[in-house]
């Protein structure tokens, strides 16, 4: 609640944040209704230690008083300000065998943006840094409405098998920081989201515990689509555009603003660095007493000891906003030059336009769900929705590049994937890749993606790549056949069926006519081939008309003309090319 600084004994909770220089928290979720809280409202600390320390309302001072004033216990009006299980039955084991069980009240989801966004906000001017810190909020509060529309659950009973949609919606306090936990003070917007784990059940309205493991399970498809939607609301606000970036060979890259010099990525990213300095120790520890290298798993737990080892202390010199971005903007201009901090803007549009020139953000859905599919069954072998969800949106995070796209694309490629590219597995709550729809009959070219799920000779994420070029290869394929009028080969993959067309998007109620339509889906071949003949038949006229015309003027009888045009080829729309090696990742 204080940031990284120090609170001293007995101060008040607001005059230590405003000493630490970091925002007061604030209420946010639709379950605030239930507890008479509204959004926007600012965290007392007593509020706090109800609700996140003790379970309870954050207003039971009030109740227990009027409960006590209506000639209530003590006990019993303490009980009725206890929202589900009270603490006090998980802190003590009730047998000498059973283990004490520590209270569980609430869990902490951090929001953070791309590296390249916080260098923009601490270095450009006070007017940048309002519209990034507005973006963040945007994405953030979009991002937990979906987890409470669509994640999050609530269970009850002793084997907590009974679950549901929770009924009002979660209650989150919201803590915004500046800085990161370097030994020298770095830029680091981010936000902790506290989500309490009380709810109310949807059945008779009583409290309980989310399903941790349901708000887990969908962590990372949450943290992409605060990604796609912080882009999309950078890109709308400020004309940026994003690019890729590789930060390790054969891994995932992730998404930065397109002008921002590589050389603020490494002086904003001294944490970074620490982690990789320690990480060889750990790692050669780990190879001398397992005897072979770190697979993925390990790694990235050594990762984490190495962050851990390294983290520094809370530093006892507090500044304010102003007085960091001050400091930060002096030591970027020390080790870069004043041209390189305070012409971030104007770099930042002209690489913006140069991305537009080039790029097209067109989502094509097949196209999209071949890519999904072929990343996650490579990477996976058996895999979840939520998988595919959050690989979904890494895709549009590249393909768009920070344009708009219509709610629920996301969702949409997903669905396509289940539909025609997966098969289940085990009992059903997984399913994989079902080579049979992606090659049908066609066992030589079957075998494409099976070695690449073996070998170990590259990266997963490389062998992915490959994986899905080779599913992109065998689309494209399948539409040239197709536009050219020729007989598809008879073991060509087999396009799904596509989705009607959706209207342009309007922003601030006006069309957007400048920009190239973002909007997803593909023309079936018969809207197109609709297109093409109204066009064939304009150009068809326009031709007779100025053959008539010259006829006239030489004095030549006109020759009739035929009846109707010929018909064209059927041919499919431009689709933008998957990703190669360079799609959004997870930070």
């Amino acid at each position: 609640m204080v940031g990284d600084g120090h609170r001293r004994a007995g101060a008040p909770l607001r005059a230590a944040q405003d000493e630490a220089g970091v925002p007061p928290g604030v209420w946010k979720g639709r379950g605030l209704a239930a507890l008479g809280l509204t959004a926007g409202d600012v965290v007392t600390e007593r509020q706090a230690e109800l609700l996140l320390g003790e379970g309870r309302h954050p207003d039971a001072d009030r109740i227990e008083r009027e409960l006590l004033a209506q000639g209530k216990s003590p006990a019993q009006a303490r009980r009725a300000t206890v929202l589900g299980r009270p603490i006090e039955h998980n802190a003590s084991p009730k047998t000498e065998k059973a283990k004490e069980r520590t209270p569980w009240l609430a869990m902490d989801l951090v929001f953070r943006a791309p590296s390249t966004a916080h260098i923009a906000w601490a270095l450009m001017d006070d007017d940048h840094r309002r519209v990034l810190e507005l973006c963040d909020d945007i994405a953030r509060d979009k991002t937990l409405a979906w987890l409470e529309e669509s994640v999050a659950e609530i269970r009850w009973k002793a084997s907590g098998k009974e679950r549901a949609r929770v009924k009002d919606g979660l209650v989150v306090a919201v803590f915004r920081h500046y800085e990161s936990r370097a030994r020298e003070s770095r830029p680091l917007l981010h936000t902790h989201a506290v989500v309490s784990i009380r709810a109310r059940r949807p059945h008779d309205g009583k409290w309980g515990n989310l399903s941790a493991d349901s708000l887990m399970t969908h962590i990372v498809a949450a943290d992409t689509l605060y990604t796609l939607s912080f882009m999309q609301e950078v890109s709308a606000r400020l004309g940026w555009a994003w690019e890729p970036r590789e930060v390790t060979p054969g891994r995932r890259p992730v998404m930065d603003i397109a002008g921002i010099d590589r050389r603020l990525i490494g002086w904003q990213s001294t944490r970074r660095q620490q982690i990789e300095d320690a990480l060889p120790v750990l790692t050669a520890r780990y190879e001398e007493r397992q005897g072979h290298a770190p697979g993925e798993r390990a790694a990235y737990a050594l990762a984490c000891q190495a962050a851990d080892q390294t983290r520094s202390p809370k530093r006892t010199e507090l500044l304010s906003l102003t007085e960091l971005r001050e400091r930060w903007r002096a030591s970027a201009t020390r080790a870069f030059g004043a041209c390189t901090v305070y012409r971030l803007a104007e770099r930042a549009r002209a690489a913006a336009a140069a991305v537009w020139a080039r790029v097209r953000p067109v989502v094509d859905v097949v196209l999209a769900a071949v890519d999904v599919v072929a990343v996650v069954y490579v990477m996976r072998g058996a895999f979840a929705r939520h998988h595919l969800l959050a690989e979904a949106r890494r895709h549009l995070a590249y393909v768009l590049r920070g344009r708009p796209h219509r709610p629920g694309v996301d969702e949409t490629i997903v669905q396509a994937v289940v539909d025609d590219y997966t098969r289940p597995v085990g009992r059903g709550r997984r399913m994989t890749a079902d080579l049979r729809a992606l090659y049908p009959r066609d066992t030589e070219d079957q075998a494409v993606l099976r070695p690449l799920t073996r070998s170990r000779t590259a990266p997963p994420y490389e062998r992915a790549r490959l994986a899905a070029s080779a599913l992109a290869a065998r689309v494209r394929a399948a539409r040239r056949a197709a536009r050219l009028g020729s007989r598809t080969r008879p073991y060509a993959v087999a396009v799904p069926a596509t989705s009607r067309p959706h209207p342009r998007p309007f922003r601030d109620g006006r069309k957007d006519d400048h920009l190239p339509e973002p909007e997803t889906g593909i023309d079936t071949v018969e809207q197109t081939r609709q297109t093409l003949g109204a066009a064939a038949a304009q150009v068809a006229a326009t031709l007779q008309d100025s053959r008539r015309a010259r006829e006239a003027a030489h004095g030549l009888r006109p020759q009739p003309a035929p009846a109707t045009p010929p018909p064209p080829h059927t041919q499919q729309p431009g689709t933008q090319h998957t990703p190669g090696r360079t799609t959004g990742g997870v930070t």
